[in-house]
């Protein structure tokens, strides 16, 4: 089981929340956070209340400066622990366009570019049938990220992210520990 420890100051300071599952809303314990720790497993934290806004994904390690190491513009408001027994098969199916429409591709493992590896100009929704994984809104799993669990994804739009359009997928897997 994950363990997260969140700070209302940066470098580790002042009140602070410890979380060993999902939090919708930080608020109420903490009026901020700039800083956190993760003691083991993996989290997504997010900068708006209800797992909305830019999402950023967190292993093992100290955060003494969230908001400037991650490019937040505000601070941490919510966070998802990721669980780690998955232990089988990996799949999902990318669509090109919203509601599951345009050319699709079954992805079983990381995929670091979709426009080289399927000459798919975007990936705008998808369907995840197993496993965890993070879209990058950029090849070679950079930029901003979303994390995907099993489930439909009509619109990435609908999870207040920003940029609709993801360029690369990247399996999580149990190295989080």
């Amino acid at each position: 089981m994950g363990r997260i420890t969140f700070f209302e100051e940066r470098n580790f300071q002042g009140r602070s929340y410890e979380c060993m599952s999902d939090c919708s809303d930080m608020s109420s314990y903490l009026s901020r956070c700039q800083s956190c720790r993760v003691e083991n497993g993996c989290f997504m934290v997010y900068e708006r209340p209800n797992f909305m806004g830019n999402q950023f994904f967190m292993r093992r390690g100290e955060y003494a400066d969230s908001m400037s190491m991650m490019g937040m513009r505000d601070c941490i408001r919510s966070c998802r622990a990721i669980p780690m027994q998955h232990r089988g098969q990996f799949r999902m199916k990318i669509f090109e366009r919203e509601n599951f429409s345009g050319q699709s591709h079954d992805l079983l493992e990381d995929c670091d570019n979709i426009m080289e590896r399927f000459r798919m100009n975007d990936c705008m929704s998808c369907q995840v049938t197993d496993g965890h994984w993070l879209m990058f809104e950029q090849p070679h799993f950079r930029g901003k990220m979303i994390y995907v669990k099993p489930g439909e994804y009509r619109s990435f739009r609908e999870m207040g992210i920003s940029s609709t359009r993801f360029m690369s997928m990247r399996r999580i897997t149990d190295s989080c520990n």
